[in-house]
């Protein structure tokens, strides 16, 4: 308060006047706090998805009537510096022409011949007979409807007619997912793809199944095979789990999937599949009824490497002694994008998002170029290191400078919080690691499109079946493995296949033997 409206004031009412004061100014600031958590909740309900402010998000503020046209226009600066912050490839600026894809040589092809009308089969000059002279030759993707058929299987039934006592021998049974099962090995595998690859539920291909064939198989029947196939790939899981244990890098992340559970009457419980990943490597999921640190510090206790995550607590001070621990500059970066979002005249935010793109175009220099690991060590020592050098005073200025509670100074806090492990990435010795936990994080996308239409998962005895079948359609998919031809082959040989061999069916082991074999 001005000190001479103040001196107006009566002795007696200036106590009471001061107070008055200093409560309009604490609602100020709330109500400023407020505004901005407004308009990042509608930022996350309507605004794109992706950390960076686009046009779309432009557009959206259009509608927003607190936002004013300069505000607009610093928001599309904001954008454009952004953009320009990280190189593309020159390919990408140019105006791309439409061009029309072949289709792959591997589909097989079905000619149809479509003949003349018999008018032009005449020639108009001399009335003769046409000749076929070539065709004009075009390619459409083409496709049949499902079709399901009853496969009767015949074991032969030997006897010898001399000798009635020698017995009856018969031809074995092939091995199954599930022994004297209506289901074919291939349908299971069919249902569990379009569960857990496609995200459509189990209701909804009992329905399909009415449909398409007339055929009444109920949910309880296409649970009891999926759960099946969970029960087998817990396994897999396991030895990929140790595969992964015995490596030296190791990204981690969580995410809450809705369980039915008598421990929460009324609604679902909410219990989490935490992800454990190598880069480019095997992707393991475990289930937890909670999000305690109990659940790293088990599947992590004997390890020793190096741990990326974000910055959750109950990662730090698990594993074994020599564990050491990275965090995810997406992480800090998705802290001063919102703060843009919140304000976007915030030029402090502004600048240490361009900062940070700096960091990640280097990444990108590194990945165009294919360098090794010790190359983009290398790199990054000589690029990115002077930029996290002027990266930390500018992140404590701003932090400084702003409400500890507000978008920016949130993430300010975050990002210093965590430095010591966000610039370890471009430390000597780190050439493996990389600049975020995004690679964890795009594994934990069909587990959120899933739990949006399967709803919940059954139990909690499901939740490490269902954990299991994820971690092999998640490698299969990140190691480029069609995962249907992968289950028809291993799954089946699984039931009695020695436990302590296991380890030569993951995907990674499959994915090399196959590749051993091709001439």
């Amino acid at each position: 308060m001005n000190d001479k409206l103040l001196n107006r004031i009566p002795d007696h009412l200036r106590e009471e006047v001061g107070s008055v004061f200093e409560k309009a100014d604490r609602l100020e600031i709330e109500v400023s706090l407020l505004k901005e958590q407004i308009r990042l909740m509608r930022h996350r309900t309507h605004g794109a998805s992706s950390d960076r402010v686009n046009d779309a998000q432009l557009a959206f503020l259009q509608l927003e009537p607190s936002v004013s046209p300069e505000e607009m226009e610093k928001e599309a600066a904001l954008s454009e510096a952004e953009k320009a912050a990280t190189p593309k490839p020159e390919a990408t600026r140019q105006a791309r022409v439409p061009v029309r894809a072949a289709l792959p040589a591997s589909l097989p092809r079905r000619e149809r011949v479509i003949v003349c009308p018999e008018a032009d089969c005449r020639c108009a000059q001399c009335g003769g007979e046409t000749k076929v002279i070539g065709h004009d030759t075009s390619e459409t993707l083409a496709v049949e409807p499902i079709k399901y058929y009853v496969e009767v299987t015949k074991r032969e039934k030997r006897a010898c007619p001399k000798c009635e006592e020698a017995g009856v021998k018969t031809a074995p049974l092939p091995e199954r997912i599930v022994d004297k099962g209506i289901l074919s090995d291939r349908v299971i595998i069919d249902v569990t793809i379009k569960k857990y690859c496609d995200h459509q539920p189990l209701f909804r291909q009992m329905v399909a199944f009415k449909r398409d064939a007339q055929l009444d198989i109920s949910r309880t029947t296409l649970c009891e095979n999926v759960l099946r196939v969970g029960e087998l790939a817990q396994a897999l899981s396991r030895a990929m789990r140790a595969d992964l244990l015995a490596g030296d890098y190791i990204q981690a992340d969580e995410t809450p999937v809705p369980v039915q559970s008598p421990k929460t009457k009324g609604r679902n419980h909410r219990a989490y599949l935490w992800q454990y990943s190598r880069p480019g490597g095997a992707v393991v999921f475990d289930f937890r009824m909670g999000r305690e640190r109990e659940g790293p510090a088990e599947f992590l206790k004997e390890f020793g490497g190096r741990l990326q995550t974000d910055g959750y607590a109950a990662y730090f001070k698990v594993g074994a002694p020599t564990l050491l621990l990275y965090a995810c500059w997406a992480h800090a970066r998705r802290k001063f994008t919102e703060t843009l979002e919140a304000n976007p005249k915030e030029a402090r935010a502004a600048e240490i998002v361009r900062r940070i793109g700096e960091l990640y175009a280097v990444e990108q220099q590194a990945r165009e170029a294919g360098l090794s690991e010790k190359a983009r060590e290398a790199l990054r020592i000589e690029k990115s290191v002077p930029v996290l050098i002027g990266l930390r005073p500018l992140i404590e200025q701003a932090k400084a400078g702003v409400l500890p509670k507000s978008a920016l100074g949130r993430g300010c806090q975050y990002a210093l919080d965590l430095w010591a492990r966000l610039e370890r990435y471009a430390q000597p010795g780190a050439g493996a690691v990389e600049i975020d936990n995004n690679w964890a994080e795009n594994a934990m996308r069909p587990v959120v499109l899933g739990r949006k239409n399967w709803l919940h998962i059954g139990s909690e005895q499901a939740g490490p079946k269902i954990a299991a079948i994820l971690s092999v359609v998640e490698t299969c998919k990140r190691l480029g493995i069609n995962g249907r031809e992968y289950m028809e082959d291993v799954l089946p040989k699984l039931g009695g296949w020695p436990a302590n061999r296991v380890a030569e069916l993951t995907p990674i082991a499959w994915k090399a033997a196959r590749a051993q074999q091709t001439p």
